[in-house]
């Protein structure tokens, strides 16, 4: 039986709200899911219809990864927090070496949210989902009382395989090795805080919120034994590395200059009294491989759309008090510590 056979009322996906019957599990919830969620996101495994989804594995190792998202703005310059969603949590994956392959999709809506706008973030979802070659296979919404939320939330959930033989990890940084980074820094929180602030500047500054699993499937064909890949999300790269340092129980040196920094970022950072080392990323990586396979891993990524900055931006040393460092443009040196606190909120 059709969607429309079964509810032939038709959603108001223009002028439409979310109301409390939409997470009610009855007729309202049903239409919700028929007429919208499952419009974008339909393919054979979402259509088995249960709590749970079958799913074919190739034999491979299995990777699983969830994230949940809680941005502000929703929408913001370079996507919004559907793409979003879909982008977090194939880069997770895909971190791990990993193939993305499904995701799952949970929402917390609030009871007066536009349909319109719930509309066009399951579409961006569904476009997200398509260009990473993942598909949403389950998924899940609730309704909270107006008020009560802040007008959507999503959790996704994801699951990819490795090949067994790749062992990436945070923990096999080594001395010697080099530190790559995909692109420009801080080009994400930046455009968020700067749309939340409302504040405008000569270039418009846009999210980098990519899927990265086609640029490391890339990298992994070179053979290369990559070390670390890690997104710098919250906390930025700074924040980033300081992780890496710890698990494996090295230092890491930096050099200020070789770091990508737009300038339209730099100069947005300066106003707002930012350091653009702390600042969320959503579409770049930092690859720890050994020095002697950095040139060839370089050139691969600079081939790829999502790789074309990248740079060489330090290295990891030996250093018992795991310390990231940086020689700054000045031909000093500064300790680069942990974040304290969080330096923007609501970023992803």
């Amino acid at each position: 039986m059709t969607a429309a056979n079964r509810f032939p009322g038709k959603l108001n996906l223009r002028t439409g709200k979310v109301d409390m019957s939409h997470g009610s599990g009855g007729r309202a919830s049903a239409q919700l899911i028929e007429q919208l969620f499952v419009k974008h996101l339909d393919n054979p495994l979402l259509a088995q219809g249960n709590d749970g989804t079958v799913f074919p594995s190739p034999g491979e190792q299995l990777v699983m990864s969830t994230d949940s998202h809680v941005i502000s703005p929703l929408f913001f310059p370079g996507g919004n927090i559907g793409s979003l969603a879909v982008h977090g949590t194939v880069n997770d994956l895909a971190m791990s070496g990993a193939r993305p392959l499904y995701l799952s999709a949970g929402f917390i809506l609030e009871e007066g949210f536009p349909l319109a706008d719930l509309n066009t973030i399951v579409a961006s979802m569904a476009q997200a989902a398509t260009a990473a070659g993942v598909q949403i296979i389950t998924g899940d919404t609730k309704v909270v009382e107006k008020g009560k939320g802040d007008g959507v939330f999503i959790n996704t959930a994801g699951v990819g395989v490795v090949d067994s033989r790749r062992q990436i990890s945070g923990e096999r940084a080594q001395a010697g090795d080099v530190v790559i980074v995909s692109g420009s820094m801080g080009d994400h929180g930046v455009a968020i805080m700067s749309s939340r602030e409302n504040l405008e500047f000569e270039t418009t500054i846009e999210s980098d919120s990519a899927a990265l699993n086609g640029l490391i499937a890339d990298m992994l064909a070179t053979e290369a034994d990559i070390h670390c890949l890690r997104d710098p999300t919250r906390g930025g790269l700074a924040t980033t590395l300081n992780e890496l340092a710890q698990q494996s129980g090295v230092g890491i040196k930096l050099k200020e200059q070789a770091i990508p920094i737009k300038p339209a970022v730099h100069a947005a950072c300066e106003l707002l009294g930012l350091d653009p080392l702390y600042v969320a990323n959503e579409g770049k990586l930092i690859c720890i491989c050994p020095a002697k396979q950095a040139q060839q891993l370089l050139a691969v990524m600079r081939q790829h759309p999502l790789g074309s900055d990248a740079a060489i931006i330090g290295e990891v040393i030996e250093d018992p008090h795991h310390f990231v460092q940086m020689e700054t443009a000045f031909g000093g040196n500064r300790i680069v510590d942990w974040l304290a606190g969080e330096q923007l909120p609501r970023i992803c």
